[in-house]
């Protein structure tokens, strides 16, 4: 009886029916059946390690938090005719030329808040916990945050390696931050700093839509106060680097104007000035020598006047089209605290653990277990 038992249950779940295709396989359900229940005690046992292992697992991923702000930029180039500049320049029958094509647009977010002085400058952004246990700056609650177990020892090994190396290096400098640097050279930074700098890359990150030019941008970190703050820094900085570097060349084209302003000024009043003192002094005097030296002072002044009323004109288009370069940030979503945590649920991780570890166990029980035993029966 044992034997036609064993027989029974070991009889193959695949087979390929007679005068059938060479490809064609059928199952047979009753067998899957039989054999499913004969290792019933061991997929019991598999549930219960992937219960314990999925808490765990579970339990050691900390709760993130994530707050997306949506902007949706209105540039102020390549206006036809309805800018400040263009009304003023048409009133004042001048003209500041042809914009130049536009080197910085929504489409670049992405890189800007990617970009290593953006996110130094986020560093000291302060923040608060939702419980009010921690105020302090964005760059010390970056060692506020909690970490899985695992991570720990993955990173044993490299902090071991650098500890070794550090013991027989030379002490650095203090390495050069953002601030330290010197305008427009290089940013050196510690390992710390450069770690703190990556984890705060891959929490904050934006999306642009080419077609809408709608910005998304998503923050995530481990406090919901938190998060929401450093959002709201997030679109604050993004706006200034934007409007800073949209009036950049606009700025100085009317620092330009204003000091040769100031200098046509001081010349027409100059020349106003030799001739008036010249006409007072000579009131009374008809000499032709006379009357001709009065009328070249009257024109050097005169020209003077017309020199300094144009540079005058362009000053007031150049300081219109300050204003007109400046884009105007609509914000679609703002930053809001969100209350439940983002990412996959505690739930799903246990019964996703569950899942693999039965069936992980009934695929080597059912098919692993015979293949493999064919792979040593040939090998022997």
């Amino acid at each position: 009886m044992e034997e036609k038992k064993t027989d029974k249950m070991e009889q193959p779940l695949f087979t390929r029916p007679e005068g059938g295709e060479e490809d064609e396989v059928t199952i047979d359900w009753m067998a899957l059946i039989r054999r499913i229940f004969a290792i019933r005690r061991k997929l019991y046992l598999a549930a219960a390690v992937g219960l314990l292992a999925g808490v765990i697992i579970a339990l050691s991923i900390p709760k993130q938090y994530t707050v997306s702000v949506t902007l949706s930029p209105e540039m102020g180039s390549g206006k036809s005719g309805g800018g400040l500049a263009s009304m003023a320049a048409s009133f004042l029958g001048t003209s500041m030329g042809s914009d130049s094509p536009d080197a910085l647009n929504a489409t670049l977010a992405p890189d800007i808040v990617a970009s290593t002085p953006f996110l130094l400058e986020l560093f000291d952004a302060r923040v608060r916990t939702a419980d009010g246990k921690v105020d302090t700056t964005l760059v010390a609650y970056l060692d506020e945050q909690s970490a899985p177990w695992w991570s720990y020892i993955l990173r044993a090994p490299g902090m071991a390696v650098g500890g070794i190396k550090s013991l027989f290096s030379p002490a650095k400098e203090e390495p050069l931050t953002d601030t330290d640097s010197p305008a427009g050279g290089s940013i050196e930074l510690s390992e710390e700093e450069a770690g703190k700098l990556q984890s705060l890359r891959q929490s904050v990150l934006a999306d642009v839509d080419k077609k809408t030019a709608i910005t998304t941008l998503t923050v995530t970190l481990q406090d919901p106060k938190v998060t929401a703050t450093v959002a709201d820094s997030v679109v604050s900085k993004l706006q200034q680097y934007i409007i800073a570097y949209r009036t950049r060349k606009a700025k100085e084209d009317c620092r330009y104007l204003e000091q040769l302003y100031r200098e046509r000024q001081a010349e027409y009043y100059e020349a106003q000035q030799r001739y008036a003192k010249y006409v007072d002094a000579n009131s009374n005097v008809v000499f032709q020598s006379t009357l001709a030296e009065r009328e070249r002072l009257q024109n050097d002044m005169s020209l003077a006047y017309q020199v300094y009323s144009q540079v005058a004109q362009q000053l007031q288009v150049a300081r219109a089209k300050v204003q007109e370069e400046k884009p105007v940030f609509a914000v679609v979503e703002p930053a809001v605290v969100p209350r439940n945590p983002s990412g996959t649920s505690r739930k799903v991780i246990v019964l996703g653990w569950i899942f693999l570890a039965v069936a992980g166990v009934a695929a080597w029980e059912l098919l692993g277990k015979d293949y493999w035993q064919k792979f040593r029966s040939a090998l022997s």
